[in-house]
């Protein structure tokens, strides 16, 4: 018994490591991405915003209260998909705030919260090209590199006996002009942000989504690998988010009160409400 109390007594200062630091420091650094509306992208005032933006901050308000911290500062991380798990791996940040899909294989590096949106990839194509993968053979794709959408795009691809050409974009912005100029046929892509890019369009009424669902991607917040105290602390702010209307009134100013919650959506925001 007395070996396993000072194990315990080691192991917890390091748990709480993110905590200690944002009581300590009133700061908590948050990673975004600047090209991926409208859940994170740099806005037309030059600040961070969109929806995961926006569910950050006010968990990061929710952890102060927590703390008893009056005056929190969040700073911004700007990262890209590929070095983004490096920004929370090298302490460069503590939450990873963008459309993240949580998978098994990078819970082995970061840990996840809650859910907080979930989404599926599909095609974006132009006005009288074909919208399903049968109607890609030969020709060029564009999807994000060093993503789980571009892994889907080729398991798909493979399943459906189809032979196109993938093309990894480096950016959102990239894949639509390329879209625009003919330079690609489809770009394959979550919904929502499929759907936030053809406003981006030069032509936005030539623009069309697949109504097909070929993913299903649940996106989480990311956060240093074995922290589970910082780990609480942001699903419990998240679950009383979920709870309160305030999780709506995100939701209408990333996507326009005009736009319901998918019934899937609803269903996770109730099922993540974990009880205190």
């Amino acid at each position: 018994m007395m070996a396993l109390a000072v194990t315990l007594l080691w192991v917890s200062p390091v748990m709480a490591a993110t905590l200690d630091h944002i009581r300590e420091s009133k700061v908590i650094r948050i990673a975004y991405r600047e090209d991926a509306p409208p859940f994170s992208y740099k806005g037309a005032d030059g600040q961070p915003t969109g929806f995961m933006i926006d569910l950050c901050r006010m968990v990061a308000q929710r952890i102060a209260q927590q703390l008893k911290v009056a005056d929190l500062t969040l700073v911004y991380v700007p990262v890209t998909a590929a070095d983004r798990f490096d920004a929370i791996k090298q302490a460069r940040a503590d939450l990873l705030c963008e459309a993240t899909t949580a998978t098994l294989t990078r819970r082995e590096v970061v840990d996840f919260s809650l859910p907080t949106f979930v989404d599926g990839a599909s095609l974006m194509v132009r006005a009288g090209a074909p919208d399903d993968l049968k109607g890609m053979a030969g020709r060029k794709i564009g999807v994000l590199g060093g993503t789980t959408t571009e892994l889907a795009l080729r398991n798909a691809l493979q399943r459906a006996a189809v032979n196109a050409e993938v093309v990894l974009m480096d950016s959102h912005p990239e894949a639509i002009s390329q879209l625009d100029d003919g330079r690609i046929v489809a770009y394959f892509a979550d919904r929502a942000i499929l759907m936030s890019l053809a406003r981006d369009s030069k032509a936005p009424d030539q623009i069309r989504i697949a109504e097909q669902y070929l993913t299903v991607e649940p996106y989480a917040l990311a956060m240093s690998h074995g922290d589970n105290a910082f780990r609480l602390a942001v699903d419990r702010a998240l679950s009383h988010i979920y709870r309160s209307s305030d999780i709506v009134r995100l939701f209408q100013r990333a996507f326009g009160v005009n736009v319901n919650q998918s019934q899937l959506l609803h269903s996770l925001y109730v099922a993540a409400s974990l009880p205190d």
